[in-house]
């Protein structure tokens, strides 16, 4: 008996063993690839900020009617772009970013487009209008590769076709936390930002006028938006696989020191019971 369960404890010993190199495999890849995503997160928010405050301030020389991105109009349609994972193995990195969405789409009529394989598994199981989906496109995506995206959600704004855009993603706070976020796209307002400001000191001339500088400036703005959402939730997703892979190499480690014990105590006692069945041989024979 002892035998045998010495024989099953090997067997899930080499079993979690092998899980742990590749959890281990697994950990050190996605900490390659966590060092350049976070160096493009840092190089590229400077520029998003700085897009972001350009945009808020020519905001203050105009008003929320006179350009068609921030009239505020009846909500019939919304779009949603929704920024997952290419894989899994990411913890909870996936499944938060998607109960958020869901939670924002609840009640609205939307059609989505998906970024990342996970989001285009996950809806086209479900009853949702899915305008586009763009897998494996985050870890080599150039800023020149959000101009199809924005176009296409312009085109739809102008049209009347929806009333208004969000975009839901994971932003990288640090290595240990990352956080599901979901940011109205349009129509655009900057009335939070530019509160407390006022016009007494407007040292800028616009031409033809600060509309039409606003106006041109929002598919950059949008490009801007799009390509760091990307940037930020690819390295939201590295972080979680190297944080989960990194536990479940810990924990296999335990589970082999427990099944290490195991197999010493089921080996001990077969040793002993080998043991107490010579001495009681041995005692028949000298009777």
């Amino acid at each position: 008996m002892a035998s045998g369960d010495m024989k099953d404890i090997k067997r899930r010993i080499k079993s979690v063993q092998s899980t742990m190199q590749i959890t281990k495999a697994m950990e050190l890849v996605a900490s390659s690839k966590l060092r350049r995503a976070k160096e493009r997160v840092v190089q590229a928010r400077p520029y998003f900020q700085t897009i972001y405050e350009t945009m808020a301030r020519i905001a203050l020389d105009t008003r929320p009617g006179d350009s068609i991105y921030t009239k505020i109009r009846p909500v019939k349609k919304s779009l949603f772009i929704i920024i997952a994972g290419d894989r899994g193995l990411a913890g909870g990195y996936n499944s938060n970013v998607l109960k958020l969405a869901a939670a924002e789409m609840e009640g609205k009529n939307t059609s989505i487009i998906t970024v990342g394989k996970k989001a285009q598994e996950y809806y086209a199981k479900r009853p949702v209008d899915v305008l586009a989906d763009y897998p494996g496109i985050a870890e080599t995506m150039r800023i020149q590769d959000t101009h199809d995206i924005v176009q296409g959600l312009l085109g739809q704004y102008q049209r009347g076709e929806i009333d208004e855009a969000y975009i839901c993603y994971t932003e990288f706070v640090s290595p240990l936390t990352q956080e599901a976020r979901c940011k109205k796209l349009l129509p655009l307002s900057f009335a939070e930002e530019n509160s407390g400001k006022g016009k007494a000191q407007v040292l800028t001339e616009y031409d033809p006028s600060p509309e039409a500088v606003f106006s041109a400036i929002v598919p950059e703005y949008l490009n801007g938006i799009l390509f760091g959402a990307v940037v930020e939730s690819y390295a939201s997703e590295q972080s979680a696989r190297r944080t989960a892979m990194e536990s479940a190499s810990d924990n296999a480690s335990e589970m082999i020191e427990n099944l290490n014990l195991s197999y010493n105590r089921a080996r001990q006692a077969a040793i002993t019971q080998e043991i107490t069945e010579i001495v009681a041989g041995s005692g028949q024979v000298g009777a």
